[in-house]
């Protein structure tokens, strides 16, 4: 079994990208939230007051990131996943598209395929 990871730099891809993932054979997913170093480091958003107005929200944007991790069976299927990502967001090695990792998954409880 293997562990995908993507980090989406665009996260209006993440629905494009769930509906290619599940073609692709990814039996379910988990989406995060997520932020990068740099843009964490350039705008980290906490001068929010504890009960925030739309004014307060839109002062400053936020950039942010979808995470996508699934669990599969087999490498074909990592393979697969690998060829409809970059369909959806554009190849790896261009900038601003995504980062894409496997890891090996030795056990994994709960497991289940559609």
């Amino acid at each position: 079994m293997y562990l995908i990871v993507l980090v989406i730099d665009n996260p209006y891809h993440c629905g494009n990208l769930l509906q290619a993932w599940e073609t692709a054979g990814v039996p379910g997913a988990t989406i995060l939230d997520s932020r990068g170093l740099t843009r964490a480091l350039k705008g980290f958003r906490d001068d929010l007051p504890l009960m925030p107005s739309m004014d307060d929200i839109m002062q400053k944007d936020e950039h942010r990131h979808r995470t996508v991790f699934s669990v599969v069976r087999d490498r074909e299927t990592v393979e697969r996943v690998k060829e409809v990502s970059q369909k959806v967001i554009g190849p790896f090695d261009q900038a601003h598209t995504g980062f894409f990792f496997v890891v090996p998954v030795s056990e994994a409880l709960g497991f289940r395929e559609s």
